[in-house]
């Protein structure tokens, strides 16, 4: 198969490779089929880019890259609807949203993506722990780092 997408131009998947929201993501609710695509090699910044609408790709990142306190933790039926047992069964994703200059790009921490890598299907969740926020700025992360190093002894 093939589809039109914003970063990348027309691409082949299989259907195999597509990531379903069967509820959509919240204000895109009509779109359901998605392609994780990574913007490089290194694999920490991805477009999730939509099947339906060539024109609609969100950029994703690994949140546990960002901070390791980050441990999303699902309601039953969540977890249900995902088909997992326990949250670690499942990957996460958090949403970025790109701004000049980059330390002040921010990620939503509060509504990461959950998705089950055996069914690929997933589901944009709201986490019950209010120590995460929609708006985290990049540049948060970066000063989190820089006091862990000084924490610990050369």
């Amino acid at each position: 198969m093939k589809t039109k997408t914003k970063y990348f131009g027309e691409i082949e998947y299989t259907k195999e490779e597509l990531l379903t929201f069967p509820t959509g993501l919240f204000g895109f609710e009509d779109e359901q089929s998605f392609l994780l695509l990574p913007f490089s090699n290194e694999g920490t910044l991805f477009s999730l880019q939509s099947v339906k609408t060539p024109e609609l790709a969100f950029t994703l990142m690994h949140p546990f890259t960002l901070s390791q306190q980050y441990a999303p933790v699902l309601r039953d039926e969540e977890l249900k609807t995902l088909k997992a047992e326990k949250s670690e069964d499942l990957y996460y994703y958090v949403m970025c949203t790109v701004k000049e200059p980059v330390e002040e790009c921010t990620v939503n921490m509060r509504c990461p993506l959950a998705i089950n890598p055996d069914t690929r299907n997933g589901m944009q969740i709201i986490l019950e722990d209010e120590s995460w926020d929609m708006r985290h700025k990049l540049s948060e992360f970066e000063r989190e780092k820089t006091e862990e190093q000084e924490e610990k002894p050369c």
